[in-house]
């Protein structure tokens, strides 16, 4: 295991954007929107899918430098293109790795019958497993709890608590005591989608044993 505390280098910077730094200064975005700084460190901005508080060129351009590696799902190829940047598209169950830390696909969709229009299974949307320092994160995207993503086997899990579009407080709660991770970090909520009251909601159902680490502390 890494020296790292395994939530010292995470930064939820607001709804689901999330900065990742390995202990050798590799820096990976996960959907970065809506971001009030300019950072340009980004070795790598990873992208879940292409709606518009996850896949935001204005907020992409905020992170990258030059040779940022833009890494997405095959089916937002065509929206990744215009942004010039080098491009790594993925299908779920394919990896590749920055800076010698390793990025998996894993699919993300809903299961749930009021939510199967806003993220369907046959979009090949993805949420990620990132391999850093010795530590395994899931980076679940828009998602339910579903046949391909309750067996993950993780040390943190970053998951959306928001509801609509996502789990809602209690279905993440669910999906992380059968996840059992060390750590919960619950994202999609308190900006764009969810009340900040979700995580209120959320982290008294997760099991004693996972700590919870609360967004909105991030900020």
């Amino acid at each position: 295991m890494s020296q790292h505390e395994p939530f010292s280098n995470v930064r939820v910077l607001t709804h689901s954007a999330i900065r990742m730094e390995s202990e050798y200064g590799a820096v990976l975005y996960f959907d970065p929107f809506d971001l009030a700084e300019e950072f340009h460190d980004a070795d790598a901005v990873v992208i879940t899918h292409s709606h518009y508080d996850h896949l935001s060129p204005a907020d992409i351009a905020k992170v990258a430098k030059e040779g940022t590696l833009l890494i997405a799902p095959e089916s937002c190829a065509a929206e990744v293109a215009p942004l010039g940047m080098p491009v790594i598209t993925l299908a779920a169950g394919e990896a590749t790795s920055v800076k010698g830390n390793v990025v998996h696909a894993v699919p993300a969709y809903n299961v749930e019958p009021e939510r199967l229009g806003f993220h369907p299974k046959e979009n090949g949307w993805l949420g990620y497993l990132l391999v850093m320092d010795d530590i395994t994160y899931y980076i679940a995207g828009d998602t339910d709890q579903n046949p391909d993503n309750e067996g993950l086997r993780c040390d943190v899990a970053l998951i959306p608590i928001g509801g609509t579009y996502t789990m809602d407080a209690a279905q993440a709660a669910a999906f992380a005591n059968k996840l059992r991770p060390r750590i919960v970090i619950p994202t999609h909520y308190g900006t764009a989608v969810g009340p900040k009251e979700a995580v209120d909601a959320f982290e008294p159902l997760v099991d004693k044993r996972i700590e919870v680490m609360r967004k909105m502390e991030w900020r």
